[in-house]
């Protein structure tokens, strides 16, 4: 565990945000598997489009994806506990993270609940991981995943592994997800890993 946050009793806060990014499968599969892990507590944001999505892409209920969470914090309620950089939390992932929430990350702009507390975790030094979806990229939203990165944030790209020979697309939603639990220092079983390839045998 990250010694930066020994001193966070249990159990420990994971916030997680939904933009609206195509790529909702990531946010709800990352909460599923942190309430099945003993000793997290996950709060949850969620922005308008990142709801919007959820419904289209998922076909899921609202509902269904709040009772996932153990705190849900609406989007416009920059009153909420996690606004707070006295709000003890080991960390927070984006999950997706759209280019819009992006830049106002990367320039601290603080327009809603999502924004405000990623950039909590900028400024207090606690581990930010955003899952960015797009593609292209044009240099705007190049310079905008430097900014964060230079600011402490992890730029974390939901990137598939085919050399894992992933068998369905819940085995490549897994590889990402689990990326991310690794970067928040949750444990976890999601996906194999790397053990190394044995070298050929010289002919």
């Amino acid at each position: 565990m990250n010694t930066a946050f020994a001193h966070i009793s249990a159990p420990r806060r994971i916030i997680v945000g939904i933009s609206g990014a195509s790529g909702a499968v990531y946010g709800a599969r990352l909460l599923q598997v942190l309430r099945d892990t003993p000793g997290i507590e996950s709060h949850l944001v969620v922005s308008d489009a990142g709801w919007r999505n959820i419904e289209l892409e998922l076909d899921m209920d609202c509902r269904y994806v709040e009772d996932m969470a153990d705190h849900v914090h609406d989007i416009d309620n920059l009153n909420a506990a996690i606004a707070s950089g006295s709000f003890a939390c080991s960390g927070m992932v984006i999950a997706p993270c759209s280019m819009h929430t992006l830049a106002s990350v990367a320039h601290g702009l603080c327009d809603n609940l999502l924004t405000r507390a990623a950039d909590v975790m900028l400024k207090e030094r606690r581990r930010l991981v955003l899952l960015v979806r797009e593609s292209p990229l044009h240099a705007m939203h190049l310079r905008n995943m430097l900014t964060v990165t230079e600011m402490g944030g992890v730029i974390c790209p939901p990137v598939p592994a085919f050399y894992l020979h992933p068998q369905s697309i819940g085995d490549i939603v897994n590889h990402s997800v689990a990326r991310a639990l690794d970067l928040l220092d949750v444990p976890h079983n999601l996906a194999k890993r790397w053990q190394g390839a044995a070298l050929a045998e010289a002919a």
